[in-house]
């Protein structure tokens, strides 16, 4: 059996940080898991440019408007080490995600600007007007094999959610619930990458719509997943728009209260390419993570 994972304690805060600036996260799943960055022997691509000046503004508002709307808490900044980092989450609230923003602003704070971690999103977000121009903006990219360890490598903080729209989606009594549906892909990306996983827990973030019904099956009926790699077909209550049936549109958020939780550092006893091609160690570490992340829900939802 594969060797547990065990916490990595915070590194030297004073060390120089290697980050550059970077920004929220989307969703990473098993086909982002990453390969070696680059052909064998070719030249790595170069990593992807930010409006740091929008970066700033929008944390400014996001700062003003909703932590305050959300009566948003975080703790547990002082656990994020210098990079590069993959901060691994629960997905929650469909197209709004306000919790991301809401760690983003408490990171900003922390670190500065620069331990902005980049996202990785679904091709038809970047086709979205305005939405798919504003993500680039930030520094979010499309969630290629190798995205996200060129990032690592290149020295970059990179968030994933690996339940993405499975976890996004679920209905609302399952809203403390971490649906992560067997996906692998972040943890073998945080292998080859050899660098450390921060888990990030988020509860009330899902508060702010509200979910009748994922429609698994009618995503599979329709063919969603083959189609446009969706594989739910939401049946969901938002402001302005009632009931709607797929896709959420962008939505006004109930005001819901938001708690976060940043866990320290995990790493990993075994790391490099071996390591990542262990299914066994690669579903193990995967399972581990998601327990913290699931432990710290129920913990906030307490509370």
């Amino acid at each position: 059996m594969a060797n547990a994972p065990h916490p990595m304690m915070p590194e030297d805060r004073d060390a120089p940080a290697t980050h550059e600036r970077q920004t929220e996260g989307v969703s990473l799943d098993d086909r982002a898991a990453g390969a070696a960055c680059g052909p064998e022997g070719g030249s790595t691509p170069p990593l992807p440019d930010r409006d740091l000046a929008f970066m700033e503004r929008a944390l400014r508002v996001v700062e003003r408007l909703l932590l305050p709307y959300h009566r948003a808490s975080l703790r547990g900044i002082e656990h994020v080490p210098h990079g590069p980092v993959l901060f691994v989450g629960n997905h929650n609230g469909a197209t709004y995600s306000g919790d991301t923003w809401i760690f983003a602003v408490h990171l900003w704070r922390a670190l500065g600007v620069e331990a902005m971690p980049h996202g990785l999103g679904h091709d038809f977000v970047f086709r979205v007007p305005i939405l798919g121009n504003a993500l680039r903006r930030v520094g979010a990219v499309n969630a290629r094999p190798d995205a996200a360890e060129q990032l690592l490598r290149g020295g970059r903080n990179v968030m994933v959610y690996p339940g993405g729209d499975l976890d996004a989606m679920r209905p609302h009594r399952a809203r403390n619930e971490v649906r992560f549906g067997g996906r692998h892909g972040f943890v073998r990306t945080a292998l080859r990458a050899g660098v450390p996983i921060v888990p990030v827990a988020a509860q009330g973030a899902h508060d702010t719509l509200f979910v009748l019904d994922d429609g698994v099956r009618l995503a599979r009926l329709i063919g969603a997943d083959r189609r446009w790699r969706m594989k739910v077909w939401p049946v969901a209550l938002t402001m302005p728009w009632g009931l709607t049936v797929g896709p959420t549109p962008p939505y006004l958020p109930f005001p819901a209260r938001i708690r976060m939780e940043v866990l320290p550092p995990v790493r990993f006893d075994r790391t490099g390419e071996d390591a990542a091609n262990d299914e066994a160690y690669v579903a193990e570490c995967a399972a581990h993570v998601e327990a913290l992340i699931q432990a710290a829900v129920l913990r906030l939802a307490k509370e």
